[in-house]
């Protein structure tokens, strides 16, 4: 047995600390998952929606709990109120299309033959949630897979240890079964052994790339469906028709919102060379705006990162740069509170190229590189130069510019003249290492579930 801590960058300390469950525990907690599951299930459905929406809007409740708790724990700024905007929309729309995208398929009702296709529940659904959006990211499987008839086992990330803890609170306490949706603090060797051991009916996990190779060791030959959302380098193309304020408006808040901590952040930006000069003076003035202190102060516009190794990293990576002949723009004088540690000042870098790690690694941190193109040959190829593939954003007037140029992207999701959101309505995916699968949508609730087969001859 061991102790997860979570330190909090806020200020180093230790925010909380669980011990983790011994494997006998744990798999204790898989038992009356399965055992519960049945009943569950055959619950309408309209019943399961309406229990998980109230185990949503008791989460909101908790806001004024919630808001400085994730502060405290990665960092994020009390001024922008928590997830729950995301939370709830994300949420009501499952809710809306769960009977929709969960009926049957009847191909034929005659005198002679019934067949249909259903849709039934995996079972026993395992979320392994990420601390960047620990309630955003963890309820798009949470919510559809209860209201499909799973039952749901919850590990969240040690930098955010107390969110599982608090969702799962809130949604017994809103009525659905203690044993339906369970929160556990595993370590990483007992989590390996109970996927390893086939106790889970499919394994959703965010987080990186090596957390996902782990994932899919632990599930090899037990037949496991996995869904896995990692890494990403997301890149933006500013065309020479572009809006140019708006685009500037957009990619920097997706580059640098959050401290840069976003699965779907910008990282890197293509610009017509027309647009340029233009573009980087005014991306450099709009980070440049920004005040780095405490999250716990209403003045502060972005936090320190959830952790001093992150921080660590985006420095390793800008320094790298710099050294290869980035030029660095935003004056690091205008951020005293960038202490070396955990709190990071904004940064844009130009005269950058893909020899550079801060252009093809994943940086994960408030820092954004942009680079001058002379067309759309050029900057398609080098969006795709790239092994991870989450989201494109397109910049121009043009939709069938754009079309043209998304179908050739490497890329799950294509935006146009926006970027760094999740369309509930659209399924999340990801190409190459950002991994497999897809969440929300009516594709959500199929990976979520098993197709079955009716096929009866009448006498």
């Amino acid at each position: 047995m061991t102790v997860i801590k979570c330190i909090s960058p806020v200020d180093g300390s230790v925010y909380a600390e669980r011990e983790t469950m011994p494997l006998a525990a744990a798999q204790a907690v898989v038992a009356r998952a399965k055992k519960a599951q049945k009943a569950w299930a055959k619950r309408p459905l309209d019943e399961r929606i309406q229990l998980v929406l109230k185990g949503v809007a008791r989460v909101n409740e908790m806001a004024d709990e919630i808001v400085p708790e994730i502060a405290w724990q990665m960092g994020r700024p009390v001024r922008y109120g928590g997830e729950f905007k995301g939370f709830n929309e994300r949420s009501n729309y499952v809710a809306e299309i769960a009977g929709s995208s969960l009926a049957p398929i009847v191909i034929e009702d005659s005198a002679k033959f019934e067949r249909r296709i259903e849709r039934e529940p995996h079972g026993v659904v395992f979320v392994i949630a990420p601390w960047n959006y620990p309630y955003m990211t963890a309820i798009n499987t949470i919510a559809p897979a209860l209201m499909a008839g799973n039952v749901v086992i919850i590990k969240h990330a040690a930098q955010t240890l107390l969110v599982g803890e608090r969702l799962v609170r809130a949604f017994n306490e809103a009525g659905v079964p203690e044993d339906v949706f369970q929160n556990v603090f595993l370590d990483h060797d007992t989590t390996s052994a109970l996927i390893a051991g086939n106790s889970f009916d499919f394994v959703n996990f965010t987080g990186s790339v090596e957390g996902g190779r782990s994932i899919e060791r632990a599930a090899a030959g037990t037949f496991t469906p996995v869904g896995l959302e990692l890494g990403g380098k997301d890149p933006g193309y500013v065309m020479e028709d572009a809006d140019l304020d708006a685009a500037v408006d957009t990619l920097m808040d997706g580059a640098t919102y959050n401290s840069g901590q976003c699965c779907c952040g910008i990282e890197r930006v293509y610009v017509n060379e027309k647009l340029y000069d233009a573009f980087v003076e005014k991306s450099v003035a709009w980070v440049s705006n920004y005040k780095l202190g405490n999250p716990l102060d209403p003045e502060t516009t972005l936090g320190p990162m959830a952790h001093k190794r992150f921080a660590a990293t985006v420095r390793s990576q800008i320094a790298d740069a710099v050294a290869k002949g980035a030029k660095a723009l935003v004056d690091p004088k205008l951020f005293p509170a960038d202490d070396g540690g955990a709190y990071v000042a904004p940064q844009v870098l130009v005269d950058v190229d893909h020899s550079m790690e801060f252009m093809t690694e994943e940086t994960f941190g408030p820092a954004v590189g942009i680079m001058k193109v002379k067309s759309d040959e050029e900057a398609l190829a080098l969006m795709n130069d790239c092994k991870y593939g989450l989201t494109v954003s397109l910049w121009t007037k043009d939709s069938e510019r754009a079309a043209r140029i998304a179908r050739d992207l490497e890329t799950g999701t294509v935006f146009q003249n926006r970027a760094d959101y999740l369309d509930p309505a659209l399924c999340w995916t990801g190409v190459k290492e950002t991994g497999r699968g897809g969440s929300l949508s009516v594709i959500g609730f199929h990976n979520l579930t098993r197709p079955k087969s009716y096929h009866f001859r009448k006498a």
